[in-house]
């Protein structure tokens, strides 16, 4: 080991002046991003210098946090955890900073910007703008940009772009990407993150393409093009953020069913989509036991949905169905979009909803939450259980795709499925607590919605917080919960967990 790993590591059992020394690597490049509103605001003849300052600074910022002493190469176990913590807390800073810099009312507190910051680069999507009409078309559009950049994940376009993450990759792609396990497309871990970011892209334009038709085709004359770019760079990375108050009520329903394609797609194990896709591997996708399972849940979810409407008779014939259809894929999927204020709905649909929120995609993909294949599996480990209370004897393995899956991943399914229930639950508790001292408007069910849709990356939750509302009435106390919920739930918890354990900071 070298001196100055030795000098950086000290007595601790991670390199931090190495890891800090990455991080500002991250965030040098992170501020090219800024030329993508840059331009927008020079366009439409709006303020450039929020956008221009933040890049400069974070670039400088960037430069100088990078010369810290330490090895940037040697990432290990430890250092990804607090690479990839550190780099999201950051991220959102950087969201955060063109709002408070442009002056606009509803940025006027910092917590608030931050909030929005956090949102976009975690693609949540719940939004503390009661107006957002009145931002500038720049600012706007740098929203919007935040959820693409955090879809795919900031640290794996990291690794597709830097030749210096060559050591230790792996470990860092396995604390971004959610999901449980990561299918490696290639034998170099550089050349998988550029293939899955390859895709991404890809994608966005294919989406981009079919919006731009259907309102040059006159299927919908509500879409323009600014419009079809900023919600293509919002569907994929299962974000949600939209340029108008009403959401995606405010466009026609070829629109509509067009989003709901591409957040189903967003929601696939992109390695499968790879596969499927490029590999022209099709039959990949009818043998994965997860797409399989998470086509079926969209599929009752939305029958469920369905019925609930037509027979309150809250919509009816296509309408019932487009809306029942596109809420439960943008929740499911954790996107959040909405094409229907369901916060005036019937207590059970909001219900199903709610249910929804605690599923998520699938792993792999850019959605939120617990995931289907956790689902699945734990599933799977109740039956074994089961089977084994009748016949002690009996010696099986739980399988997924056919193939054994390792004791020591479903420990940790088990155990971040029981930490997630436990942080919503006090996330909740923390709500209602802070709702009372201040004697706001605040429901149990809103609480309840607030906690499980931050955690969960999906958006919009209930009641004033609702699809057709904002989080800007919460108190700044529970604005602080929420982002730290957001934080946990795109890290996916143990990351975070991880570094507040006395372990990892030992020898």
């Amino acid at each position: 080991m070298s001196p100055a790993v030795q000098v950086s590591r000290g007595a601790l059992g991670v390199d931090v002046l190495g890891s800090l020394s990455l991080v500002g690597a991250l965030i040098k490049y992170l501020s090219l991003a800024l030329l993508v509103p840059t331009a927008f605001a020079l366009a439409y003849s709006e303020p450039v210098w929020p956008f221009v300052f933040t890049g400069l600074a974070l670039g400088a910022a960037g430069a100088l946090l990078e010369r810290v002493p330490g090895s940037k190469e040697a990432v290990g176990v430890r250092e990804g955890f607090l690479v990839v913590c550190i780099t999201w807390l950051v991220a959102a800073g950087v969201g955060a900073l063109p709002y408070v810099l442009s002056g606009e009312d509803q940025f006027a507190n910092p917590i608030d910007a931050y909030f929005e910051g956090m949102s976009g680069f975690t693609t949540t999507g719940a939004t503390v703008l009661t107006d957002v009409e009145a931002l500038p078309r720049s600012l706007l559009m740098w929203r919007q940009l935040t959820q693409w950049l955090g879809g795919m994940g900031i640290i794996v376009l990291a690794l597709a772009v830097l030749p210096r993450l060559r050591v230790g990759g792996r470990q860092l792609l396995e604390h971004e990407l959610p999901g449980p396990e990561i299918e490696q497309l290639t034998a170099r871990i550089r050349d998988t993150a550029r293939r899955l970011w390859a895709l991404y892209v890809v994608l966005t334009l294919t989406m981009l393409g079919v919006l731009l038709a259907v309102g040059w085709t006159g299927l919908d004359d509500r879409i323009s093009p600014f419009e079809a770019l900023a919600h293509a760079l919002t569907t994929l990375p299962t974000g949600g953020f939209s340029t108008e108050a009403r959401g995606v009520e405010a466009f026609g329903a070829a629109t509509q069913w067009v989003i709901v394609g591409f957040m189903v797609a967003g929601g696939v194990n992109f390695a499968l989509l790879y596969r499927a896709l490029v590999r022209r591997q099709p039959r990949a996708l009818a043998r994965d036991e997860e797409f399989r399972l998470y086509l079926v849940l969209l599929l009752l979810g939305s029958l469920v949905l369905l019925t609930e409407l037509w027979t309150e008779g809250v919509a009816r014939s296509e309408e019932a169905v487009r809306t029942s259809v596109f809420q439960v894929v943008a929740i499911m999927t954790t996107t959040g979009y909405a094409n229907a204020d369901y916060s005036v709905w019937p207590l059970f649909a909001a219900v199903v909803l709610l249910a929804l929120m605690f599923f998520g995609a699938s792993a792999g993909s850019t959605s939120g939450s617990v995931k289907v294949v956790r689902h699945l599996l734990i599933g799977r480990i109740l039956r074994r259980e089961l089977d084994q209370t009748v016949h002690p004897e009996i010696v099986s393995r739980v399988r997924l795709n056919g193939v054994p899956v390792d004791e020591r991943t479903l420990r940790a399914i088990s155990s971040f499925v029981l930490l997630y229930v436990g942080i919503f639950a006090l996330g909740a508790l923390i709500l209602v607590a802070d709702g009372a001292r201040v004697d706001s408007d605040l429901r149990l069910l809103h609480a309840i919605g607030a906690a499980a849709t931050t955690l969960g990356n999906v958006g919009p939750a209930f009641g004033f917080a609702g699809p057709m509302g904002s989080f800007e009435p919460f108190s700044d106390v529970s604005k602080l919960v929420m982002i730290a919920l957001m934080w946990l739930g795109r890290l996916e918890i143990i990351p975070v967990a991880v570094l507040l354990s006395r372990h990892y900071w030992r020898v």
